[in-house]
């Protein structure tokens, strides 16, 4: 990496894009991020989006040097042409092509593209993304040779030299939580357990030793399972 990349990063408010919003504040010389309000039915992570980034800016001061401005994007229409258990009420289950009704049809690809957009307006060299084959559900636009294929997309088509950059690709949850306690100790940790919202029902009734959320959905579930793997509860 050069000192003089820039990074814009996929910004959700959980677990995933925190990490990863760390890892570029670690990593570059400057850093924007980017959400997405797309109808999801777990919104709540976008109203704990803005009182993340004050406590990131707080944890270094080098990070608040870094941390550049937030980018809201409206992507309704996401959850206008289609009709998933992220976007609707409706309970989360298996489909007849094997993957869950969690999977949002075009969703990476269309904040990837976006991203791009907005990284190209702005000056910015690397997107970052906490897209991840590991630990996920199945979703064909989190695997590792989709985002390949959109980096070399995107480029053609905008003359650009932008690149995809996705750390949690090949870490599990486990792991991720042992990257978030090298890039910030404790203090990292405790506030992506507390601060950060995953749960896809959108539960932040009881807090967990793992975090918020209902306890029974995939995304609990990876969570909590990752969490306990990391304190040594669960082997």
């Amino acid at each position: 990496m050069l000192p003089t990349d820039t990074a814009l990063v996929l910004f959700s408010g959980g677990q995933d894009s925190t990490t990863c919003l760390a890892w570029a504040l670690k990593n570059y010389a400057r850093v924007e991020t980017i959400g997405f309000d797309y109808g999801q039915r777990h919104a709540v992570e976008l109203t704990v989006r803005p009182q993340l980034l004050q406590s990131l800016r707080a944890q270094s001061a080098e990070w608040n040097d870094k941390l550049g401005e937030d980018h809201m994007i409206d992507l309704s229409l996401i959850s206008a042409i289609s009709q998933t258990a992220m976007t609707q009420d409706i309970a989360i289950e298996t489909q007849a092509n094997g993957l869950p009704n969690t999977f949002v049809p075009g969703r990476n690809l269309l904040f990837m593209t976006v991203a791009a957009t907005v990284a190209y307006r702005r000056g910015l060299t690397v997107l970052v993304g906490g897209m991840c084959e590991t630990d996920f559900s199945g979703y064909p636009d989190c695997r590792d040779d989709t985002m390949k294929a959109l980096q070399v997309a995107l480029n053609l088509g905008m003359d650009t030299r932008i690149k995809l950059e996705t750390p949690l690709m090949w870490r599990d949850k486990k792991q991720t939580w042992e990257l978030a306690e090298e890039l910030g100790g404790q203090a990292l940790v405790d506030l992506i357990r507390s601060g950060t919202h995953t749960c896809y029902l959108g539960e932040r009734g009881a807090l967990h030793d793992w975090g918020y959320g209902c306890g029974t959905c995939p995304a609990c579930d990876l969570r909590a399972r990752g969490y306990r793997q990391y304190v040594g509860a669960e082997v």
